[in-house]
């Protein structure tokens, strides 16, 4: 009988055979290799356990170094795939618990052929067939064109399933016994919500509790929740739903409607299962405007249930009034299309209507640390106003990720307490380990604390998990570490997806010019200016490069920033780095010195990490500047 046959990338995994082909040449791999990439793909998407491993392919060894024998094997994995660790395609490292398989497989039929006559000559015997799980296909409705091709397929089930009733209590044949051909959903996107309301200014609505639905999920279930940013590029997207799902990585994708009409409010969800585009589960939710805020967590909690899924129950959450829950969803909307400006006012009249609201205090938080990073707001009462905030998120509700990462932020931006503010950072990966967000704000601060090495590995995490929010980071923390090629390769590759993303042209920019590439640097530069709509810069850009090579580019940027500070704050640090590019010693150490006083941000992730300031390092007044800030020095 045929067996399942995975395909991914060039290769293909038949489990009848027990054989991996590349381009259809088999290659050699090892058993317990191989076993082991049956299971990981098997249960693609899903994260497999050391344990599980371990219990799978290793059970009855007692006497084998089991922790050897997993590494040996992904090892082995990889190298057969031409797959790497730190830039997996196809098998990821999830870091304290196990391995996943990341890449999108496809489940197809083997093609049926015709039995090869003997010829006579001796052969060898077939091995014995591999402890492992297959799920069977259903063989073909056609008829077979041979008698003898029945008795030789009759005899081969017989076989095969006397072999797996001798196993034992093998946990890979169990499954093969028991195995239900639908594997169990382990990942969900949720996608934003269709605003029925017929008013185009009710589309915060509509998103604000598409979020709440994706955090909720995150917290009432043990599913991989795909971030609000991965799933918020598919709005209105024109895409089948298993293309989205591979495209996101995910077993099922929750989609739906939501419409508000006076005191009430219906919601309809659907969930469906990706590689056979089957629902699984449909709901409608009717409900008072009185009782919205708790509506995303039903949904959640029902969803988690129907998917055996569900987490431990959490306390029981304070009761939201809808006029701070409305004024939240209003802030959260500004804040997620950058206008930080509005977000923060939704988000204070959000708190005043409910001192105890914690997402309001969350998002409070979020707008003023923004705000003095951006340089829109004066850092010096921005940061510890936003320590503020997130202290009280925590208070009123020790269970939010995001309150956890703010907080470990502000600590280190207010107090340079590196301690507790990475441990703060770990409480909320803790509380979520699939946001990439609070991996990414760890990465910049062991950067700037010089631990290189971690900041790499830790970014690495927070692009695998979500390389959509911030597509240029991992460029930007290699040109920190001063791994200007590898910088170079990652922003490339990732420009073939992301092609106008301001970060990665810009990070592209910085990468270029410390090879000593201008012109190319220049190019990347012009590109950024123009993905954030300023095409008359762009072109002066290029226009200063023709006749006055890089310095007259850094010189035209320096008059467009000072134009701009005549209207509004613009971030000294800013300011710092483009005379730091001219080798201005001067300038650049005024504008240091200011930056400390003003308490800069940026500067304190920065100051040593930017390759603009590598002139100064042996400066005294630069490394007095280093130990002001409360920072290791690091040259």
């Amino acid at each position: 009988m045929p067996f399942v046959v995975y395909q991914f990338g060039n290769f293909s995994l038949d489990c009848g055979k027990f054989e991996l082909c590349r381009k259809g040449r088999r290659l050699k791999l090892e058993r317990k290799p191989l076993e082991l990439l049956v299971l990981l793909v098997t249960k693609h998407g899903q994260v497999v356990t050391r344990d599980e491993i371990a219990g799978c392919l290793w059970e009855r060894e007692v006497f084998v170094d089991i922790e050897h024998g997993i590494n040996t094997a992904i090892r082995k994995i990889r190298q057969i795939l031409d797959d790497s660790s730190d830039m997996p395609q196809f098998v990821q490292t999830v870091s304290g618990s196990g391995y996943r398989f990341i890449a999108p497989v496809t489940v197809v039929e083997p093609e049926v052929a015709e039995p090869i006559q003997p010829s006579g000559d001796p052969v060898d015997l077939p091995p014995p067939l591999p402890e492992i799980s297959a799920t069977p296909v259903i063989p073909s409705a056609g008829k077979p064109h041979h008698g003898v091709w029945l008795v030789t397929a009759f005899c081969a089930s017989v076989l095969v399933a006397i072999f797996i009733l001798t196993l034992g209590p093998h946990p890979l044949a169990a499954r093969f016994l028991d195995r239900n051909t639908h594997a169990a959903i382990a990942s969900l996107a949720v996608l934003p919500l269709d605003n029925l309301s017929g008013d185009p200014n009710e589309e915060y609505f509509a998103d604000g509790m598409t979020d709440e639905l994706t955090t909720l999920l995150a917290k009432d279930s043990t599913l991989r929740i795909v971030s609000r940013t991965s799933a918020m590029q598919f709005k209105g997207a024109h895409r089948s739903l298993p293309e989205i799902a591979r495209a996101l990585n995910v077993d099922a994708i929750l989609e739906g409607s939501i419409s508000r009409s006076g005191n009430q409010v219906h919601m309809t969800l659907q969930l469906v299962r990706a590689n056979t585009d089957s629902h699984l589960w449909a709901e409608s939710y009717d409900r008072d405007t009185n009782d919205v805020a708790v509506l995303p967590d039903v949904a959640a909690r029902a969803i988690a249930a129907r998917l055996n899924s569900s987490a431990p129950p959490h306390a029981n959450a304070r009761f939201i009034q809808p006029e701070a829950h409305d004024a939240y969803l209003r802030g959260h909307y500004y804040w997620a299309v950058g206008r930080n400006k509005d977000a923060g006012r939704y988000y204070q009249q959000a708190v005043d209507l409910q001192p105890d609201y914690a997402l309001g205090w969350t998002g409070l938080a979020d707008y003023y640390a923004q705000g003095a990073i951006l340089g829109e707001l004066d850092p010096r009462q921005a940061l510890p106003q936003a320590e503020t905030a997130a202290r009280k998120a925590v208070e009123f509700d020790d269970s939010l990720p995001r309150a956890h990462a703010t907080l470990g932020g502000m600590i280190f931006f207010n107090r340079g307490d590196d301690v507790r503010a990475l441990k703060e950072l770990t409480r909320a990966t803790e509380l979520d380990p699939h946001d990439g967000e609070n991996f990414h704000l760890r990465a910049w601060i062991l950067c700037a604390l010089g631990r290189y090495d971690e900041a790499v590995a830790v970014q690495k995490q927070s692009t695998a998990i979500n390389p959509f929010e911030y597509p240029g980071a991992m460029a930007a923390i290699y040109n920190c570490t001063r791994q200007f090629d590898a910088a170079i390769s990652d922003g490339e590759m990732r420009l073939k997806d992301f092609p106008v993303a301001p970060d990665i042209l810009g990070q592209l920019s910085d990468s270029y010019h410390w090879k000593g590439m201008d012109k190319e640097a220049v190019d990347m530069l012009a590109r950024e200016i123009s993905a954030y709509g300023d095409l008359p810069l762009a072109a002066a850009v290029r226009r200063a490069f023709e006749t006055g090579g890089y310095a007259a580019v850094i010189r035209c940027q320096l008059a467009a920033v000072k134009k701009r500070a005549r209207t509004g704050r613009v971030s000294t640090f800013e300011l710092a780095g483009l005379h730091g590019r001219l080798s201005e010693h001067d300038e650049t150490l005024a504008l240091l010195e200011q930056g400390v006083n003003e308490r800069d941000p940026l500067l304190l992730l920065l100051a040593q990490s930017d390759p603009a300031f590598d002139f100064l390092h042996a400066d005294p007044r630069y490394r007095s500047l280093i130990q002001q800030m409360g920072l290791p020095p690091m040259y």
